[in-house]
């Protein structure tokens, strides 16, 4: 008769998070466990039955507790597989009538799919029933009664019973989780790193500034609370084990439930989460309630910004500030990020000197952004992410408000810093100081202001560029729409290195919002590179957020996020503006011409002539069309005097009828659109599409040619036949006279007109 396994020792495996292995073997020790070998994800360990259930219980690291029931080793095949299957007497772990699912993991050469080995050990389990007789399982892959786990890693093969039954990170206090939660075990690890077991031991405070849902201040308060992480689960693997010693298990409970009582009375941590969105507070409330620790923490509505030291804290015990916050994995939520760390660094460095802060990112480039020194750094993973959790000393004696503001006063003087610009001590008050690179280029922004100041006063215009990559080492071209802005990254050279080309875009856009003095939500960035013919149309996001801007007399809808153009061209505002002025009483032709914003200009015209008679405006894509037509009802255009075209253009001079006294074309440099018969090159292809443009040109009229290829030459063959001006020096206002190459403008007519 063999050992009963109540007292026999017992081989075990902990799965665990990749990167908290290490950490899983020290809590095993804890738990009264012998630790044996580590490998990636997992912890081998023994004791006996109740040192398996205790990890089940208590840990709060590890995913599955697995108790082994056979290791071998030359395991390749299919048949192999099943064979060493078949030989574990399964009557011993699974109770008649029991349903079962299989947890497989690996490969082989000849089992390369997870789905076959879970089929193969199934298979191999029916096996030895039927050789005793027994009926086969049913097989329930959402609630088995028994699931089992088998590992097959170079032919060493482990199958066993999963004590857990669902990961013991879900330890059912988490239904409402909110944006990108955080897995409870992972938080723990995270706490475990920062040293919160022994600062909540001291009576220590925790403060979670961005605390979303809760989770790190959950598993904060029941570490705390010295209360078992699993304590809350309704049901574990080990439940429908036919091995199962109820008695044990609730032994174990017993001690657990008397532990949490007293740690939840005995806990003198203040915890506190804060939060600016009310449903991620609501779930947040609700996790503790479920969790079973609603008055061992303070949760409170509050962005980042209003973070304060709260009222009543021991100022002799330094506390935690550990948060989890947003990492940017998409190029156009840097600007806020940005911010937001900057934000974080100055609020912390503020309200709790002496503390530790604790970050959690899987972008160590915006952790920098704090502007504290990370003394450790712990490489782990967040999902499919990797990521690190960083530790900094909050420094002691950071000055109070009142003495930040003195010296914010000071950097007024007119010896403060050389081109306008403040020193260190008023940017304390903003965040940490800027690199003498993120100054200079602040200084240049300000210049830029200053040098345009005159001509925004003069002109009322809201749109407009400020800054076009002026200084090599911040190649980005920034444009201002009112109280927004809209930065482009000019993709950076391959001999450029990547991690100082990212923090220099980091630096630039830590100091756009604060020289332009406008919300970093309201900063779009996106990347500017060479596109494929069909890239530069495509959407880069869904957000539908557009808003109107003026130019003149035009009222025009801009969207910056969605596509890599705004709707906008700016550099084209003076062609616009000829036309208005050109086009009173005139039948209008509009070519390329995305969202008819100069058909708008040359429809409105001068306040003293009026503008088009009428006009055609003619484009491939449906989107810019439909932009078009609401450009045309924001401005109270006649649809029926003002039509929008969607044609290939060269197919539609090529067909079209009639004559037009102003014709605009502005063609892509390059466009190779599927809805096109062939590709565009504006190089190759203008003179063809000048001359089918003049064929529609009434005698006495003008074609305004434009394109931005930058080093574009005019078919010489064009200014034998036609009279051509170039006016290209003439169509650039001050924001963009640092360019001549950006564009070229000609006027094109009938000789026997000029």
């Amino acid at each position: 008769m063999s050992e009963p396994l109540t007292t026999k020792a017992i081989d075990f495996i902990a799965t665990c998070p990749r990167g908290i292995e290490l950490l899983l073997a020290d809590e095993l020790v804890e738990l009264g466990a012998q630790p044996g070998k580590t490998t990636v994800g997992g912890v081998h360990f023994r004791g006996d039955l109740a040192a398996g259930y205790r990890a089940c219980l208590w840990s709060r690291l590890a995913n599955r507790i697995v108790l082994c029931l056979a290791r071998e080793e030359g395991i390749e095949t299919p048949e192999l597989l099943r064979a060493v299957v078949a030989g574990i007497d399964w009557r011993e772990h699974l109770a008649p009538g029991a349903s079962l699912a299989v947890d497989f993991h690996g490969r082989s050469e000849a089992i390369r799919h997870t789905r076959f080995g879970a089929q193969t050990v199934k298979d191999g389990v029916v096996d030895r029933l039927q050789a005793e007789g027994l009926a086969r399982p049913d097989i329930d892959l959402v609630k088995p009664d028994l699931r089992l786990y088998a590992h097959l890693h170079r032919g060493r093969l482990t199958v066993g019973v999963d004590l857990s039954g669902d990961s013991l990170h879900r330890r059912g206090y988490r239904r409402d989780v909110g944006h990108a939660p955080l897995k409870e075990n992972l938080a723990a690890a995270l706490l475990i790193r920062a040293g919160w077991p022994s600062l909540a031991k001291q009576g220590a405070p925790l403060v979670d500034p961005l605390c979303g849902a809760g989770t790190l201040l959950i598993e904060a308060a029941m570490i705390a609370a010295d209360m078992a992480p699993n304590l809350n689960r309704e049901r574990f693997g080990l439940h429908g084990w036919a091995g199962h010693d109820a008695g044990v298990w609730r032994e174990l409970v017993r001690e657990a439930e008397a532990r949490a009582s007293i740690g939840r009375k005995r806990c003198r941590a203040r915890l506190l989460g804060f939060d600016q969105s009310p449903p991620a507070l609501s779930a947040a409330r609700a996790n503790a309630m479920r969790a079973g620790i609603p008055a061992l923490i303070e949760f409170k509505g509050a962005g980042l910004g209003k973070l304060t030291r709260p009222t009543g804290l021991d100022d002799a015990l330094a506390g935690l500030v550990i948060t989890n916050p947003p990492y940017g994995e998409r190029l156009g939520e840097l600007p806020e990020l940005v911010a937001l760390y900057g934000l974080l660094g100055e609020r912390v460095r503020q309200a709790f000197p002496g503390w530790t802060l604790a970050v959690f990112t899987a972008n160590p480039d915006l952790g920098h952004r704090i502007g504290l020194r990370a003394h450790k750094q712990y490489a782990l993973r967040n999902g499919p992410l990797e990521a690190k959790l960083l530790l900094m000393a909050v420094p002691e004696g950071v000055k109070r408000h009142d003495d930040q503001a003195a010296d914010a006063r000071s950097a007024t003087s007119p010896d403060a810093s050389p081109d306008g610009g403040v020193d260190e001590r008023s940017e304390q008050a903003r965040g940490p100081a800027r690199s003498e690179g993120a100054q200079m280029f602040a200084n240049r922004l300000e210049k830029n202001r200053r040098r345009l100041k005159k001509w925004l006063k003069r002109s009322g215009e809201p749109c407009y560029r400020l800054y076009d990559a002026d200084m090599p080492e911040y190649a980005l071209a920034i444009d201002v729409y009112g109280d927004r802005a809209h930065v482009q990254e000019y993709a950076p050279p391959k001999t450029i290195d990547a991690a100082q080309a990212q923090k220099r875009l980091f630096d630039a856009l830590a100091v756009i919002p604060e020289v332009l003095e406008i919300d970093p939500g309201k900063v779009v960035i996106k990347r500017r590179e060479r596109q494929g013919g069909r890239a530069q149309y495509q959407k880069q996001a869904t957000s539908g957020e557009r808003f109107e801007v003026r130019e003149g007399r035009a009222r025009l809808w801009v969207n910056l996020r969605d596509y890599l153009d705004t709707g906008l061209f700016l550099d084209h505002r003076p062609v616009r503006r000829l036309l208005g002025e050109m086009a009173a009483g005139r039948r209008f032709l509009n070519l390329f011409c995305y969202t008819a914003t100069a058909t708008v200009q040359a429809a409105l015209g001068s306040e003293k002539e009026g503008g088009a008679s009428d006009s055609v405006s003619v484009d491939l894509s449906n989107t810019y069309l439909e932009w078009a037509r609401d450009n045309f009802a924001l401005n109270r255009l006649d649809p029926g005097r003002h039509r929008v075209v969607r044609d290939d253009c060269l197919r539609w001079l090529e067909t079209a009828n009639g004559q037009f006294d102003l014709i605009f074309m502005d063609p892509p440099t390059f466009s190779n659109s599927k809805k096109m018969d062939d590709t565009l090159d504006i190089q190759r292809d203008h003179g063809r599409l000048v001359r089918l443009a003049m064929a529609r040109l009434a005698p006495g009229g003008t074609l305004v040619f434009s394109n931005n290829q930058r080093r574009f030459k005019l078919d010489a063959d064009l200014a034998a036949h036609y009279a051509v001006e170039d006016i290209s020096a003439k169509t650039f206002d001050p924001d963009f006279n640092r360019r001549p190459d950006l564009h070229h403008v000609f006027l094109i007519r009938h000789r026997e007109a000029a």
